[in-house]
């Protein structure tokens, strides 16, 4: 298995569309908060997630569906007319046995920028150890996670989640980028603090969701996976 590493989100507009990814498992990482958010989600038993790049897209999906739950955010705030934010605390059991459309400014980006890959599968620290599980269930060729980053810019907590992942694969090739991403990992002891150091983190601590912050840190969690498939996420469970 070789692993790689796309570390800031300019490279999943630049570099992602160039690359040839039918034969790579794509595993999309967007900590603070979607990927927390959806993974929580699928472990209260929400059936499908659909992520979309825009609000008018959920908005005509809601359309065609209209009992499914209509979340996400911008600028980390909950969507005017929208039922539920990013925040993981609201994917709770409200959610089970429905189905979720979300759009985020960076997380359900980066998870459509993967649509042609082989493999998709949704990454937190939540479930880091179901998710190198499923990995080692089939050991693919070439592994590629993608970090979501925070708006434009490189994000901590999802190079850690990423480093994590690399830890417990113990893969025996790295791209440069996926061995910075395992050395960030092991600055800290418990992912809990990379999140709160983050820049994200203490965005998130100073609006009052600190406890978002040490939810979305806490490692291995939920035994759950989520994987999309045609632009549809539903549980995995290894």
């Amino acid at each position: 298995m070789h692993i790689d590493v796309v570390l800031h989100p300019a490279e999943i507009v630049s570099v992602l569309p160039t690359l040839d990814l039918s034969g790579t498992v794509c595993v999309v990482f967007d900590v603070l908060r979607a990927t927390s958010s959806m993974i929580t989600g699928l472990a209260h038993g929400a059936t499908e997630i659909y992520p979309v790049r825009t609000i008018d897209e959920a908005l005509a999906l809601k359309v065609r569906m209209p009992t499914a739950v209509l979340g996400g955010e911008r600028q980390g705030d909950l969507i005017p007319g929208f039922e539920v934010g990013n925040s993981p605390a609201e994917y709770d059991e409200r959610v089970r046995g429905r189905q979720i459309i979300t759009t985020t400014t960076n997380g359900t980006i980066a998870l459509r920028a993967c649509d042609r890959a082989e493999r998709v599968l949704v990454g937190a620290v939540l479930n880091i150890a179901a998710l190198a599980e499923v990995l080692q269930q089939t050991w693919p060729r070439r592994v590629l996670i993608v970090c979501a980053g925070t708006f434009d810019t490189f994000a901590l907590e999802d190079a850690c989640g990423a480093g994590l992942l690399i830890g417990y694969l113990g893969a025996e090739s790295l791209g440069d980028a996926a061995h910075a991403a395992l050395a960030v990992s092991r600055l800290y002891a418990d992912p809990r603090a990379a999140l709160r150091a983050s820049h994200n983190g203490r965005v998130l601590a100073a609006a009052g969701r600190a406890s978002d912050v040490d939810c979305c840190g806490q490692l291995s969690r939920y035994h759950v996976v989520g994987e999309m498939r045609a632009g549809v996420i539903r549980a995995l469970t290894p």
